[in-house]
């Protein structure tokens, strides 16, 4: 008899403990207009029951697909989406859904990427968001073989600038344009996303991490397991474990050196510095003459001066934006003066701009390439870490298969 009311004692038990598991799943819903939440049934029809012709990447922590949603309270309407499902077998997976989730549904800016809704259902954990049809930063930069209908020219220097001044703007909101700063902690060119005008959409919020409420003129600091890309961690966060928001200033300035070389930090940079190369043979040869002597010495000392080794070295992500936002009025200025120039002050020829590929070079002679070669060589030297060092950094979470992430 007491062995029988121990089993049944269990029972229940083991019934109560699922359905406190199913409720704590469950009881985490959010207002409709932030935050939809989908069922696992219309994510499967979305998907075309996850075929993988519609996988348009992979990464740390699952699958992307592309899918058509309908849109709700509205039947005759069908939306593209990026739908992300998490792998069930990632160490934190559903923890960095839930905080990835519950970040966005916070964030509105014109250049991070917008949530649509979310589902977690049957141990699958999956986000929804807008589609960016023309893909990463990154592809442009290092895969031009993925970009499909890509233009005939890569990026222009200009182009470049405006993605870069976006995802400027991106960042100095997260830091101080919200309630509590947020820290993205994986800022780097496969998580900037490109829409059809190529507007810049920062994405990737599963390892950032929210602080105390924004103080003027208070560096935050947060003590973190240290998780990021080679390439793009910050040095000083990797040795000491603080996090603070002059991590995402080092993690953008890599972004910047990767846009003037059109080379990855992780692998292509650093092999530039094993054979010796310098600036500003480094300079993707397209941009070569195309930018203008000013625009490029703005460019690299914004780019150096985020480099530095210390957080306190370095600019805030407001000063970085104002001085890109410069770094393009000197390019602008210096285009119309040498177009008055090459093809006088005519109204036939003033009233159409000529393509900057198409315009005489711009020569550096009187540039000193000095102190951004110092800083690269630095930092070739510090990316140069033991196995040991690098073993202890976490995987990150990506929107495409990034074989530059830590394993």
């Amino acid at each position: 008899m007491e062995r029988t009311a121990q089993s049944v004692s269990r029972f229940f038990s083991l019934r109560k403990k699922k359905r406190k598991e199913k409720k704590k799943q469950n009881d985490w819903a959010f207002p409709e207009e932030l935050c939809r939440r989908f069922t696992l049934a219309e994510i499967s029809a979305a998907t075309q029951c996850f075929d993988q012709t519609l996988c348009i990447g992979k990464g740390g922590f699952g699958t992307v697909f592309k899918g058509r949603i309908k849109v709700d309270g509205d039947e005759g309407r069908i939306d593209v989406v990026a739908i992300k499902c998490f792998s069930k077998y990632s160490r934190h997976g559903v923890s960095q859904f839930r905080a990835e989730v519950q970040l966005l549904c916070q964030l509105r800016h014109p250049n991070l990427i917008s949530l649509i809704g979310f589902c977690q259902e049957n141990g699958e954990c999956i986000i929804v968001y807008d589609y960016m049809p023309n893909g990463t930063l990154s592809d442009y930069l290092f895969h031009p073989a993925n970009i499909k209908n890509k233009d005939p020219f890569p990026l222009t220097w200009k182009q470049r600038l405006k993605i870069c001044i976006g995802v400027a703007r991106a960042i100095h909101y997260l830091h101080a344009g919200v309630k509590h700063a947020v820290i993205h902690r994986d800022v780097k060119c496969s998580l900037v996303l490109l829409d059809q005008n190529l507007v810049p959409k920062l994405s990737g919020f599963a390892l950032s991490k929210m602080g105390p409420p924004v103080l003027s003129n208070v560096l935050i600091k947060l003590n973190s397991r240290v998780s990021g890309t080679i390439g793009y961690l910050d040095p000083e966060y990797a040795l000491s474990g603080e996090l603070t928001e002059k991590s995402d200033v080092f993690s953008f300035g890599m972004v910047l050196l990767e846009v003037l070389c059109a080379k990855s930090v992780s692998r292509e940079i650093l092999e530039c510095g094993e054979r010796g190369e310098t600036f500003p043979a480094m300079i993707d040869p397209f941009l070569m003459g195309k930018v203008a002597p000013d625009c490029l010495k703005k460019f690299m000392n914004i780019t150096v001066r985020c480099a530095r080794g210390t957080g306190a070295e370095r600019p805030t992500m407001g000063e970085v934006q104002v001085e890109l936002e410069c770094a393009l009025e000197l390019q602008e200025s210096a285009d119309a003066v040498k177009q008055l120039k090459e093809f006088g002050t005519g109204a036939s020829t003033s009233l159409v701009p000529l393509p900057a590929h198409d315009m005489e070079d711009y020569t550096y002679e009187n540039i000193s390439f000095s102190e951004i070669n110092e800083t690269f060589c630095n930092m070739y030297l510090r990316e140069s870490f033991s196995t040991d060092e690098a073993a202890s950094v976490d995987s990150i979470a990506s929107l495409d298969s990034n074989r530059e992430a830590i394993t």
